[in-house]
């Protein structure tokens, strides 16, 4: 996968309600992002079947408090074209996801999450904790926090080559 002319700026991370993965990931790359000293990256999430302003899921916010992740303020967005239009990059947690991004005029901006991380086949994908037991939120947010690392760390570095 070549790499970014310049460093993204607006980062949008997507599945479908917008409640559970992607709140996740999104308050889990913003975090990554601050530990690294990495400042001028906007980070954002949207679903492509989100209830607008639909909390996120009690799964996600109690998972995500104990990492020190605080979803209370989160709502659910619907993702749309001027979205996609305004966004650097946009990562989605399965194809399906990337197919509707594309669709919206996603184009080269448009990465399955954990092929931007460097993962292939069904490891690419995320699965959708959603009406799961807590353990299986544990897993999926675990699962998060390791790809975004991954993700982190290279958008650092782009922003590095680029003097940013």
């Amino acid at each position: 996968m070549p790499p970014h002319q310049s460093p993204p700026r607006r980062v949008v991370l997507v599945c479908t309600g917008n409640t559970c993965r992607s709140p996740l990931a999104e308050a889990l790359l913003r975090q990554a992002l601050e530990e690294r000293g990495v400042t001028g990256i906007e980070v954002h999430s949207a679903g492509t079947g989100a209830w607008e302003g639909a909390p996120a899921s009690e799964g996600a916010y109690l998972v995500g408090l104990e990492r020190g992740l605080d979803l209370s303020s989160h709502r659910a967005r619907l993702v749309t074209s001027e979205l996609v239009a305004a966004s650097d990059l946009i990562l989605t947690m399965a194809r399906h996801h990337r197919a509707r991004i594309l669709e919206l005029g996603g184009d080269d901006r448009v990465h399955l999450l954990g092929e931007f991380a460097g993962r292939s086949g069904a490891d690419a994908e995320v699965a959708d904790p959603f009406g799961a037991d807590l353990e299986m939120y544990r897993q999926t947010r675990d699962e998060l926090s390791g790809i975004i690392a991954v993700v982190a760390a290279r958008l650092a570095e782009e922003q590095r080559h680029a003097g940013g």
